[in-house]
């Protein structure tokens, strides 16, 4: 089709773009507009943040309910449409794929800075400015004032003991299950343990531990399997073997079907009987062989027929169904098997081996277990079985416990540690400030507000808290202010009569890692979004009502 090569002038933008385009500009269209949306999802998981955070109650767009305070589940769920409010997503995604905590913290912190903007500009100043402004503080903060704040506390030195995993870990699950940590933290640090190789550096997989989700009971009855645990019993009355060698199957244990189609024809009832035989000789064939070669144990990854289960059953061995790949590929990396798509006696290669297999009961479910004992030269893994009353408990518990072993693996990397309860911010806040009074320039009300801004985390920690937030951070900047660097916010002052709210040296403890990655995000998302001034849309493909999500007029 000719493209019509006419312009009209008079028309300006609109005579230029398709039909359909949306165009906004300037700083009421495009940047207070892209601060707004910003300010919005930050308000939304700000109270979600810290021990003491609310839960939020999602239900997405398959009508699945989802309960959690976690921030990175939150915004994912949300299915944001805003180009500027996404890229608050994508940072949070992109800390929960680093680091797995502090994703509140970074959509928390850049949603304050964008809302501080706004003063700003009514001042008149230019956005040039404020990013200006910005990028002078987050390279002072990031380079010049957070590194000296771990002087004063002992990094985590040795990452295969349990006591210092213990440590590093415990805050982080406090921030989703309070009260819970005390139970979790000894169950993480046992599983990454269990993970570690016996020589070389401290290093943990994440992949490597994982969690079976058994309802019923309670978070105290949940415990640690060095090994594999598969959520369904054996197929087989015998239950247990030990110094087992395993063989697995990507496909099902059954008489494998022609590919193209054919008729038997048969002329009497010898014909019959001698099918069903050869189909039968074929069979134990098969599970002889297989028998032959030393395997114990049978794991198929689709449906296992009558005749193989007989034959399985009259050689001694135990079979196991799983129906999930990703359960196959899993049980593959535990033992040390090859998955195999043909049904025969594998090569010594291709065998796995366990220490223990057998079936037990936890909470009314079977479930077959593949323990390694320690030393175990096959592929390390560990697996902790939770218990809880409900799915959604469960659920969060998960969320954290794979928060609490991204802060194990962070720590073996970085052991240096910084004080939390916002005692970090204050301290930071203070410091920005500072530096601001030295800049000449325009930029100094931006940097002013950046360490404005840095007192969002005390002052959300003490409102979820239930605290007064003003008396509080008066109370943690003359602390700060005294030379306390160590002073945080004390949410357990709640409802104490002449509590300040502010304990003098806090006893938690943030990963220095984790804290420098969310700052970083943070800031540079949103000067992503202040550098914007105008935003065209093209018309979207499903017409005038998928349009209808961005707001505008």
């Amino acid at each position: 089709m000719a493209q019509s090569m006419a312009y009209n002038q008079a028309a300006g933008l609109g005579g230029m773009l398709k039909k359909g385009h949306r165009n906004m500009q300037g700083l009421e269209g495009a940047t207070l507009r892209n601060v707004d949306a910003c300010r919005e999802i930050s308000t939304i998981t700000r109270t979600s943040l810290g021990p003491n955070g609310m839960n939020k109650l999602v239900v997405n767009h398959l009508g699945k309910i989802i309960v959690t305070s976690d921030c990175a589940t939150i915004v994912k769920e949300l299915e944001i449409e805003h180009p500027a409010a996404k890229m608050l997503q994508m940072a949070a995604e992109a800390q929960d794929f680093e680091c797995g905590d502090g994703t509140n913290l970074v959509v928390s912190f850049a949603g304050e800075l964008l809302a501080q903007t706004e003063d700003l500009f009514r001042m008149g100043l230019h956005p040039s400015d404020v990013v200006s402004g910005f990028s002078k503080a987050g390279e002072k903060l990031l380079n010049d004032f957070l590194p000296p704040l771990c002087d004063g506390i002992k990094p985590m030195d040795d990452g295969r003991a349990q006591e210092e995993l213990e440590r590093v870990v415990k805050p982080v699950l406090a921030a989703k299950c309070l009260g819970s940590e005390d139970i979790l933290a000894p169950l993480v640090a046992q599983a990454c343990l269990g993970t570690m190789s016996s020589s070389g550096k401290a290093d943990i997989s994440v992949e490597s531990v994982r969690v079976a989700k058994i309802l019923g009971g309670e978070i105290s009855q949940s415990h640690v399997i060095h090994g594999f645990v598969a959520l369904r019993g054996l197929e087989t009355t015998l239950l247990s073997a030990k110094d087992a060698k395993i063989v697995v199957f990507g496909c099902g244990i059954e008489a494998s079907a022609t590919e193209a189609k054919g008729t038997v024809l048969m002329k009497n009832a010898d014909d019959l009987k001698n099918y069903n035989k050869s189909e039968e000789k074929k069979m134990e064939e098969i599970i002889k062989g297989i028998a032959d070669s030393g395997v114990k144990v049978c794991v198929a990854g689709g449906s296992v027929s009558e005749m193989a289960l007989h034959f399985i059953e009259r050689y001694g061995m135990l079979c196991l169904k799983i129906g999930s790949k990703w359960e196959l590929r899993r049980l593959c990396v535990a033992t040390g098997a090859t998955a195999l798509v043909r049904l025969g006696a594998p090569t010594p290669d291709e065998m796995g081996h366990c220490d223990h297999v057998y079936q037990k009961e936890i909470g009314g479910r079977p479930v077959t277990v593949f323990a390694q004992a320690e030393g175990s030269k096959t592929s390390k893994l560990s697996t902790i079985v939770l218990r809880a009353s409900t799915s959604s408990t469960l659920a969060d518990l998960e969320r954290a416990i794979d928060d609490g072993v991204h802060a194990a693996k962070t720590a073996t990397k970085d052991g240096r540690l910084l004080p939390g309860a916002g005692a970090t911010e204050m301290e930071l806040s203070l410091k920005i400030r500072a530096f601001a009074d030295t800049c000449p320039g325009l930029d100094q009300y931006a940097i002013r507000a950046f360490g404005k801004a840095l007192e969002v985390v005390p002052r959300t920690l003490a409102e979820n808290a239930g605290l007064d937030q003003g008396a509080v951070l008066a109370a943690l900047g003359a602390a700060h202010a005294s030379g306390k660097r160590l002073a945080g916010v004390d949410i357990d002052a709640m409802g104490i009569d002449g509590a300040s709210g502010v304990a003098d040296e806090t006893k938690v403890l943030d990963l220095y890692a984790t804290k420098t990655s969310a700052f970083r995000l943070a800031i540079d998302a949103s000067l992503t979004v202040l550098r914007v001034d105008q935003i065209i849309m093209a018309k979207q493909a499903g017409g005038g009502a998928a349009m209808a999500g961005m707001g505008g007029p």
